[in-house]
């Protein structure tokens, strides 16, 4: 069965850190590019980083870039955001979601996970 799953997730008070993980089974992660998310009540989901197959390359979304970290280890199968500096605008559910051609897009992917929930606030 093919599954993301995300977790991690929390309440933390502005300025913390945490660090999510999305675990894949099912499917060879490193053969997929894997795409950050977030999506916060009464927005739209919100695009915010992708990490392609081998690492190589990461982009991010001007909002985090600075503050989160998107890495991959492809032997456990795994891909990591460490959020550092958050703010209480991060509160949001958070998604992986992953594509074997391109970065995954809000609308455009072959897996996505279910969320893990980001409470920023003191």
């Amino acid at each position: 069965q093919v599954q993301l799953v995300e977790s991690g997730g929390g309440l933390v008070q502005p300025g913390g850190s945490l660090r999510l993980t999305c675990a894949a089974s099912g499917f060879t992660l490193e053969q997929y590019y894997i795409g950050w998310f977030r999506q916060a009540p009464g927005k739209e989901r919100e695009g915010l980083s992708c990490i392609t197959t081998t690492a190589s390359s990461t982009t991010y979304v001007d909002s985090v870039k600075g503050r989160f970290t998107i890495s991959r280890d492809n032997a456990k199968s795994t891909v990591y955001l460490q959020m550092n500096s958050l703010k209480p605008e991060d509160t949001a559910v958070y998604y992986c979601a992953a594509d074997p051609l391109l970065c995954p897009t809000i609308h455009t992917y072959s897996y996505r996970g279910q969320g893990t929930q980001v409470t920023v606030s003191s």
